[in-house]
Order: structure tokens, then C-alpha cells, then sequence
């Protein structure tokens, strides 16, 4: 009986916990707050030069539209995307008119991905290219509201309103505070488009990407869609210096820097015992550089030893070349106090990029350096955790096999003299 009792009262207390478990969430997302959704601005250069054929076989006006397509297809549900154009429906060669071309192809909003892609697919190659007043226009269309705020703007060429600036607008926009950044893209662009596209990506702490390829263009349009998506990681600027022993202590975080051409840039990085070093570094290339191009990334002792390396080289098809590494720190013994306290790791960046003698130097090229300690394996077994890069355990155990060989060798030698003297 007292079995049975238990039992019932044991049924009504697990339906009564999954009734209240139905309704929490409910509740739960009643009480929060609901967040601005993100929203992003696709901005497309329509103007006669995209009819060149110089991508993949391709027209510029091709390439764009199947990149459109493709992330339109995988655009996040919680962001709110529109489609704006420049230079899309004057064919004269009045420049007044001309430089008011810019209109809202599809409004910012929840995206009906057929509207959009039907509205994409009406697009051909006509007039200017207004890229400020189509910026000043962008940023009206986002609004001034709270949340992630995005534009990306695609173009094959500069700007042709003069003297209304792009670059002016992009700092105008950013001094309003409204939260907007402005990423650019440049198809096949040459010295001059780059150095516009980026002095506007800059203003607003956005990206500069230069597109040669479909596929770099469709990945690309991706990744910054996606990025409005994600929480907002602002940046710290920091110096970073020649030498280890005066370099700026980093704590886990995204930090930004500048590094001339033959240049090496320390930080450091304290390390408990069981606790692992992640790092990654990016060095964008917002010049012309010359091909052929490498980063690394090294963590040393403060005494200048090797303890591991990234790298990554490039030949002149990216405009971002990035490498990372791991070091896990070994947990220390109970009774060995010295071990427990925290190690400096200094974090080495280099790169040899090299620059064409008509262009500047300075400022260093942009770097962004990440850096996160998280707990350690529990075993770790990278050799890099007991203080040794993989090359000194892969030369110690070549010292082992050449001595044990030796001896082997030296016993059977003395061994064939012998049975040959005895013969």
C-alpha cells in the first residue's frame, strides 16, 4: 500500500513538473526584452562597367547576381535585409542626373527570398557610378534605430560625382553615431577603387575586400550578411612592441594593431598551469602589395626559445591572410609551487608582405590579432605543453635512435672481426 502511495504521489509530481515545464518558456520569453533585429543593406554598382567580362568568363553583372542569389538562399531568418543600386536606370550623359541614380530595389525588412531574387534578375548595366549620394540614401534606409546595422557595398570602380566624396559621406555616417558599418568590396578594382573602397570601409570600421574570383565574391557577401547576425565585438586598439619585455599584457579578446612592412610586433599573454593558449592573427593587405606574401604567428618564452608557430602564405589572390596556434600549459604538480604560477608567453606577429616602390608604407598594414586561455585538456599531448616545440622532441629521438643504431652496430662489427679473425 505504502509503495503504491509513493508511486501515485511520485506520477502526479512528474506531471505536475512537465505541465510547469510547458508553460516556463512561455513565460520565461514573455519577460525578455525583444532585441532589434539586424539589419543589412546589400548596395550594387549596376553601372556600365559591370558589362566587362573579366570574372571566371564572365560578365562583373553575372557574378554579382549569382552571388546575390546564393546568399539570399542563405540569409538568416532574424535578419532583415534590403537591396539597394547605383547607377541602374540613367543611360545619358548628363552628370547632374546621372548622380541622383541610386534607388531602393527592395525595401529593408523580413526577405521574401523569391521578391528579392526577381527583382535581382531584372538588373543590367547602365549608367554612373553615384556612390556617395547611394551611401547617404543607405543609411536613411536603415534608420538610426538600436541594433546591428550593416551595409556592404559591391563596386568595379570609383565614384564619378565629385566632389560629393564617398569617403567624406563614410565619415559623416559614422560621426552620427548611429551604429553603422560599412563593408566594401571591389570586383577586378583597380589602384584607385581600392584606395576609395577602403578609405570608406575605414571610416565606418569596416572591411575592404578585393574580388577576382565568383566564388571569392558569393563567400564573401556571406560571411558579412552572417556577421550582422552575430553579437557586436568591437575591437581594442593596442600597441604592440619591438621587443618582449616592454610589450602590452593581453587579456582574452579581439585587439587591432598596425605593423610596417619588415616589422615584428610582441604581446604577452599569461598562462596558468592546465589552462590553453589560443591565438589567431589576420593581416589585410588595404595597399598594393606584391605577390607572394606570408604571416606568422610564434609564441616564445620571454628568453626568445620556440615553443610553437602558425603560418600561412599567400600568392596575391587575398587581400586577408591568417594563421593561428595552441599551446596548452601542462597542470603543475601539487608540491611544486614554482610551476603554479602563471607563465608569460610572448606572442610574436611578422609578415613578409612587400610593397611596390610607388606605394606608401605607412601606416602599417591593419592586423587583428585574437587571443583566448580556456581550460586544457586534461591530458595534454601536445608536446608544446611540457615547454618544447614538436622539433626538439623530433631531434631528442633522433639522438636516441642514432645512439642505440651505434651500439647495435658497433657490438655486431665487433662481433664479425672476431668470428673473422677466429676463421
Amino acid at each position: 500500500m505504502i509503495t503504491r502511495q509513493r508511486l501515485a504521489a511520485g506520477a502526479c509530481a512528474l506531471f505536475a513538473a512537465l505541465a510547469l515545464g510547458g508553460l516556463a518558456p512561455a513565460g520565461a520569453y514573455a519577460d525578455e526584452p525583444d532585441k532589434p533585429a539586424p539589419k543589412v543593406e546589400l548596395v550594387l554598382d549596376v553601372s556600365g562597367s559591370m558589362r566587362a567580362r573579366d570574372i571566371d568568363g564572365d560578365s562583373r553583372m553575372a557574378a554579382a547576381k549569382q552571388a546575390f542569389n546564393e546568399v539570399l538562399d542563405a540569409t538568416p531568418e532574424e535578419v532583415e535585409l534590403g537591396i539597394r543600386t547605383l547607377g541602374a536606370n540613367y543611360r545619358g550623359d548628363d552628370r547632374k542626373t546621372g548622380c541622383k541614380d541610386t534607388e531602393q530595389l527592395y525595401p529593408v525588412g523580413p526577405l521574401d527570398r523569391t521578391d528579392a531574387k526577381t527583382a535581382v534578375a531584372t538588373l543590367q548595366p547602365t549608367g554612373w557610378t553615384p556612390i556617395g549620394p547611394a551611401l547617404l540614401k543607405a543609411a536613411d534606409d536603415l534608420g538610426s534605430g538600436d541594433g546591428t546595422k550593416r551595409l556592404v557595398l559591391i563596386s568595379d570602380g570609383e565614384d564619378t560625382c565629385q566632389p560629393l566624396d564617398p569617403c567624406e559621406v563614410a565619415r559623416e555616417i559614422a560621426a552620427k553615431g548611429i551604429g553603422l558599418t560599412i563593408d566594401t568590396l571591389g570586383l577586378v578594382a583597380d589602384a584607385k577603387t581600392r584606395q576609395q573602397l577602403s578609405c570608406i570601409a575605414d571610416a565606418t570600421g569596416g572591411t575592404y575586400t578585393s574580388v577576382r574570383h565568383k566564388d571569392e565574391l558569393t563567400d564573401r557577401v556571406g560571411q558579412l550578411v552572417d556577421r550582422a547576425a552575430d553579437p557586436v565585438v568591437t575591437p581594442v586598439a593596442v600597441d604592440g612592441t619591438a621587443q618582449c619585455a616592454d610589450a602590452p599584457e593581453l587579456k582574452p579578446g579581439l585587439y587591432t594593431d598596425r605593423e610596417k612592412f619588415g616589422e615584428h610586433r610582441f604581446y604577452r599573454v599569461a598562462v596558468e598551469p592546465g589552462k590553453e593558449l589560443r591565438a589567431s592573427v589576420s593581416v589585410a593587405a588595404d595597399r598594393a602589395v606584391n605577390r607572394d606574401y606570408g604571416v606568422l604567428l610564434r609564441a616564445v618564452t620571454t628568453h626568445g626559445r620556440e615553443i610553437v608557430r602558425g603560418q600561412e602564405a599567400g600568392d596575391g589572390r587575398t587581400d586577408v591572410i591568417s594563421t593561428g596556434l595552441r599551446y596548452p600549459k601542462a597542470e603543475a604538480d601539487d608540491g611544486d609551487e614554482a610551476e603554479a604560477a602563471a607563465e608569460t608567453v610572448c606572442l610574436q606577429v611578422s609578415h613578409s608582405y612587400s610593397a611596390p616602390a610607388s606605394v606608401k608604407t605607412t601606416p602599417g598594414l591593419p592586423v587583428e590579432l585574437t587571443v583566448d586561455v580556456v581550460d586544457g585538456p586534461d591530458e595534454a599531448s601536445d608536446v608544446a605543453a611540457f615547454g618544447l616545440g614538436r622539433g626538439w622532441w623530433f631531434l631528442a629521438a633522433l639522438v636516441v635512435v642514432g645512439f642505440v643504431a651505434g651500439v647495435v652496430w658497433g657490438w655486431i662489427s665487433r662481433w664479425r672481426i672476431a668470428v673473422w679473425r677466429t676463421n
